[in-house]
């Protein structure tokens, strides 16, 4: 009773300092605006403006440090500061100064009668790709915040033009990204960890492997999150050719591999070959992979938060339809504090989920996991394919866990006695099954079969968190269109 009056306490107390937050957006932008036309509609814009920061922290961010809280190299404290402060410096230094008001040109603005039409639709969007992602934090389903708010886009569009106002091929295209993203991140992630199994632990020598390996491994994660930044992170303030990108990143693996190989040599001097003791190699590289993946992130999702709203701004500033709007200071602000706030108020439970409850990560598969996250990204933009940050994310860690599903399976088919996925002799398991075949071999046999059997994925979420990801468009543009019918009501 008192641990449940407790968490009922802190859900109310992390609600008020929300409600705290939005009140301190409307009264900033009620000073700022005062004596601005339609100043009234402004400040709700900045309210569903910062509501939508919020759910963007509390549901998004945590595919950035999940792996890294999970696999324990983090603690949720520490990935909860690091990842608020990285987000908002990527949102606030990179966010750029300008922005697309409608995301992915999923929708003709020139088909919209009159901007007041394009403000309300504008408005219904932000507010639908909201309502979805605060829905989805709570079933506890990590979704694109991007898909989310272009399906409320749609939605809007076609309640205030009609259907054929949305460009169908690009929704296409986004539509192929619920497979490929995953799909890639989860193949690009089980390959880096087969690689790692099967080069260091599964080997005799595991130290002197790792001193091979580790060192080109993270050379190879450096040289990712290289190029990672200045295609996804800074290209707002410095756009760079692909070739300058690429030969960075291979500059990047240069200068990284000889330090690191140093400092791996120093650290597995003592070392007897556990593979706890491999796997601290990787607690440094996954740590700053994910301050790295927060800053990117933070300076592309922002834009999410903010592109609807800028574009709100501009055209009641204006009384113009705008395609790409000038981002005020204080909509940076809003989007930039929302987000780091959402994080810190909500976002322990999807980063729970990310890290721990799909599969059990340990530091070399969160390692994979992130290297995945930047090495698709990097790989799809190269060949054109659509993909989702979010997707590629949580694919991986599904990857991950499916091929350890797979080797344990096959291991325990042709390993006598029966062995982990990991190489460690399960002796607790195998003396606990050799003493209940002397008392029943038929319940021997059964306990047998069921751990060779065992699943390391929660197939409960597999199917919450697709189910999720099928639906957000479509639900984002159902209550984009009811929230636009709503608003013209109201305003006519």
């Amino acid at each position: 009773m008192d641990a449940g009056m407790g968490e009922t306490a802190s859900i109310s107390a992390k609600l008020g300092l929300a409600l705290v937050f939005l009140l301190a957006c409307s009264a900033f932008v009620a000073f700022q605006m005062g004596g601005v036309p339609q100043s009234g509609f402004l400040i709700a814009a900045a309210v569903i403006g910062g509501y939508m920061a919020l759910n963007i922290g509390a549901n998004d961010v945590a595919n950035n440090v999940g792996p890294a809280v999970g696999s324990k190299a983090l603690t949720m404290v520490g990935a909860l500061l690091i990842a608020a402060v990285f987000e908002a410096a990527g949102a606030i230094i990179a966010g750029g100064d300008v922005v697309s008001t409608i995301k992915n040109g999923i929708i003709d603005p020139a088909r919209m009668p009159d901007p007041q039409t394009f403000v309300w639709a504008m408005m219904a969007a932000l507010l639908a790709a909201a309502l979805w992602l605060n829905l989805a934090t709570w079933i506890g389903a990590p979704v694109s915040t991007t898909h989310s708010i272009v399906g409320g886009v749609m939605g809007a569009g076609m309640a205030a033009v009609g259907i054929d106002a949305v460009n169908w091929p690009t929704m296409g295209t986004i539509a192929a990204s619920w497979v490929i993203s995953p799909v890639l991140g989860g193949l690009i992630a089980a390959g880096f960890l087969a690689f790692i199994k099967f080069r260091i632990l599964y080997t005799d020598d595991r130290v002197a492997a790792a001193r091979k390996w580790v060192p080109i491994l993270v050379g190879v994660m450096v040289s990712a999150f290289t190029m990672y930044l200045m295609m996804k992170g800074i290209k707002k303030i410095w756009k760079v050719e692909t070739p300058v990108v690429i030969a960075i990143g291979i500059a990047a693996f240069i200068i990284t591999v000889l330090p690191v190989r140093k400092a791996v040599f120093r650290a597995s001097a003592n070392m007897t070959g556990r593979r706890k003791e491999i796997a601290s190699l990787f607690r440094l590289p996954l740590v700053a992979s994910a301050a790295l993946l927060s800053f990117a992130h933070g300076s592309n999702d922002v834009a999410n938060a903010i592109g609807p709203l800028a574009a709100i701004v501009s055209g009641i500033n204006s009384g113009e339809i705008v395609t790409s709007a000038p981002i005020p200071i204080w909509v940076m602000v809003i989007g930039a504090i929302g987000i780091a706030a959402g994080l810190i108020l909500f976002g322990p439970k999807l980063i729970k989920t990310v890290g721990s409850k799909i599969t059990k990560l340990d530091p070399i598969r969160a390692y994979t996991v992130a290297l995945s996250a930047a090495l698709t990204v990097i790989v799809a933009s190269a060949l054109g394919l659509p993909v989702s940050s979010t997707h590629i994310a949580v694919g991986a860690v599904f990857g991950v866990g499916f091929l350890r599903e797979s080797l344990n399976h096959r291991r325990r088919q042709v390993v006598n006695p029966p062995m982990l996925v990991d190489g460690s002799d399960n002796t607790e398991v195998d003396a606990h099954i050799e003493a209940l075949r002397q008392i029943d071999p038929n319940e021997a046999e059964k306990a047998e079969k069921k751990l060779r059997k065992r699943l390391l994925v929660r197939r409960n979420y597999a199917f919450t968190i697709a189910t999720a990801w099928v639906v957000t468009v479509p639900a984002g543009a159902f209550l984009g269109a009811l929230l636009f019918f709503t608003i013209r009501g109201i305003m006519l």
